[in-house]
């Protein structure tokens, strides 16, 4: 076993502790293979499916083992947090478990669906401002005006704990993987996954993914030391931290291998290959390890393992994220095309479609500021793919449309 002490204030042996603690509290989630990542990759691909875990994502970890760990006296004082969803849910259970008192703060923004579960599992939510750090703040002083005890979602060794028992896990189901990577926000995931891991495996390669919108850690880990940045708005707001947790930041500079980002397009894509291909509802934010096996496939020494870190999302969310990623897979099409303004113009160009096999979704006819007799229609196109949609392009140029591509 590897020599790990550049973090004493968390160890190996605190993760085979913490996997006690939750051996009948987390599922032992399923490592599914995947033939379409492992074509991608050259090799075997499997997917942690922690999206399955309770309370949605792997979150019930982490404050499971943080809560379970406090003394009497803390825990007739209550525990307060601040989350916009998964952490919410998973202190908010992991609380209810323990037999303590639970208040989470989130933004007025949350989506509702996870505002009902963190509820449903007994916590008290107070909505303030409208961002996390807002809500952060209203917890730190709910927590110094009442004594609750405060609880980070990833600056504490209990929570990286928690959180490392993933990497045991895979270790037990998968011997010889190669790579391990998974989506990376504050960084008590993949803290806890390097510590439990290389301290098995010291060969694997453990790879963290950003969000290319709200990416700290290529900066912090330049600098040395975490720094901060202002995250713009990611569909992955799971993971959008504007500075990385002072203890997983020692571990991951010393542990982690690699730190890549990923564009919004290339996360929804991986969030529909998931969907349609695995058969996995995943939210933007754990998908983001798929993401960079799609975006990034030289990087990754098979076996591969992306541990799917979540599947909390909202449903209407989960509509736009599926029509962005189709978009960026090229399965959607946008035209502009100038007609004739005269009787069965528009009926001629509709029938060419359906002959060359795409479906129309959407449909507008615009005449300002075109040339008189002259009309422009923009449509919203079906297509099976890059491919066929070059095709439906050449083909209407080839019958002398003059088509741009909205």
């Amino acid at each position: 076993m590897a020599d790990l002490r550049v973090v004493p204030q968390v160890t190996y042996d605190d993760v085979v502790v913490a996997r006690g603690l939750l051996a009948d509290v987390a599922l032992r989630t399923p490592l599914l293979h995947s033939h379409v990542l492992s074509g991608v990759v050259g090799g075997p691909v499997h997917l942690k499916c922690e999206n399955l875990q309770r309370s949605g994502s792997f979150k019930i970890r982490g404050a499971y083992v943080r809560i379970a760990g406090l003394t009497g006296d803390e825990r007739r004082r209550g525990v307060v947090a601040a989350s916009a969803g998964n952490h919410a849910q998973g202190v908010a259970l992991a609380s209810g478990l323990v037999g303590t008192a639970a208040t989470v703060y989130m933004p007025r923004g949350a989506p509702l669906p996870k505002v009902a579960a963190t509820r449903s599992y007994g916590a008290e939510v107070v909505f303030a401002g409208d961002t996390v750090d807002v809500a952060l703040e209203r917890a730190r002083e709910h927590a110094e005006r009442t004594g609750a005890v405060f609880i980070h979602p990833f600056d504490h060794a209990d929570v990286i704990a928690g959180q490392g028992t993933i990497g045991l896990e895979i270790v037990e189901q998968l011997p010889e993987v190669g790579t391990i990577v998974m989506s990376l926000g504050g960084g008590g995931l993949a803290a806890g996954v390097a510590l439990a891991v290389k301290s098995l495996r010291p060969g694997v390669r453990i790879v963290g993914v950003q969000a290319e919108l709200a990416a700290a850690y290529p900066a912090s880990l330049a600098a040395g030391h975490p720094v901060d940045v202002r995250p713009a708005l990611t569909m992955a707001d799971g993971i959008a931290v504007g500075r990385p947790g002072e203890l997983p930041f020692e571990l991951i500079h010393y542990l982690v291998d690699s730190v890549v980002t990923v564009t919004e397009s290339e996360i929804s894509r991986a969030l529909v290959l998931c969907l349609e291909r695995a058969k996995q509802v995943v939210e933007p934010a754990g998908v983001a390890g798929v993401a960079a096996i799609l975006a990034h496939p030289e990087v990754f020494e098979p076996p591969v393992v992306a541990v799917l870190s979540g599947g909390n999302i909202d449903p209407l969310l989960l509509a736009k994220v599926l029509r962005h990623g189709l978009a960026a897979a090229g399965r959607y099409l946008t035209l502009r095309v100038p007609l004739a303004d005269r009787p069965g113009a528009l009926a001629t160009l509709l029938s060419r479609l359906a002959d060359l096999g795409t479906n129309v979704l959407d449909i507008v006819h615009q005449r300002l500021g075109m040339h008189p007799g002259e009309v422009e229609v923009q449509l919203q196109l079906e297509t099976k793919g890059p491919l066929h949609s070059e095709d439906v392009l050449g083909s209407l140029r080839a019958d002398g449309y003059k088509v741009v591509c909205a």
